[in-house]
């Protein structure tokens, strides 16, 4: 079953990309933590995706993965403030967040925060260089900064999609603001927790041993 993995880092566009790809009639997920809501998501966003991306491409042959870049001005002091709000709910032991999502963002970050502007920058610039190091030669893949004129529409084009309507993307989550997508209503939002016949089996059960 193909998807749509986007598998940029947190704070490069995440959230509005995942509300375009609403608007355009597919279900999505902005982060996704268990089996059922992989399997119910056309599109999937966020954690695990950026740090699993090669896993996923495994499980999901003929997917396409999208790639967001941010300027290194804009995206540091965007992460330092995210992840000095999360710190505490990702602690391995005591956070309280979903383990995927911990997983996920201690094997690209650090399970000891805060960073520095260096370490976040070397955690940027060694997730860019995987990206393109394992999609080298593909045509799979599309990269893009949600902020430049008709980055829209490459997506479209690079979907297949219609490219009738907007070219550039709406501006959601900017400055200290992290929850615009709890509070965006779309019946095509698919819920990181969904539960499914198994309840809400994590979707660790294949992934996790390559992060061990």
């Amino acid at each position: 079953m193909s998807k749509i993995f986007i598998i940029g880092l947190p704070r490069t566009g995440t959230t509005s990309i995942s509300v375009a790809l609403l608007d355009m009639g597919l279900s999505v997920a902005h982060t996704a933590f268990t089996k059922r809501a992989f399997e119910l998501a056309d599109a999937i966003s966020d954690a695990p995706c950026f740090s699993d991306y090669r896993q996923l491409d495994q499980l999901f042959p003929s997917s396409k993965f999208i790639y967001l870049t941010r300027k290194m001005e804009l995206w540091l002091p965007s992460i330092t403030m995210l992840l000095d709000k999360m710190a505490p709910h990702l602690a391995p032991k005591t956070g309280k967040f979903s383990p995927v999502l911990k997983r996920s963002f201690h094997h690209t970050f650090s399970p000891t925060l805060p960073l520095s502007s260096d370490e976040l920058m070397v955690c940027y610039r060694r997730h860019e260089q995987g990206v393109q190091a394992y999609f080298k030669g593909r045509d799979d893949l599309l990269t893009i900064d949600v902020s430049e004129p008709g980055s829209l529409l490459k997506i479209k084009q690079f979907l297949g999609m219609p490219i009738a309507g907007d070219v550039d993307f709406p501006k959601l989550n900017a400055g200290r603001q992290v929850a615009a997508w709890k509070e965006y209503k779309h019946p095509n939002k698919i819920n990181s927790h969904q539960a499914g016949v198994e309840h809400k089996k994590y979707f660790d059960y294949v992934l996790a041993d390559e992060h061990k």
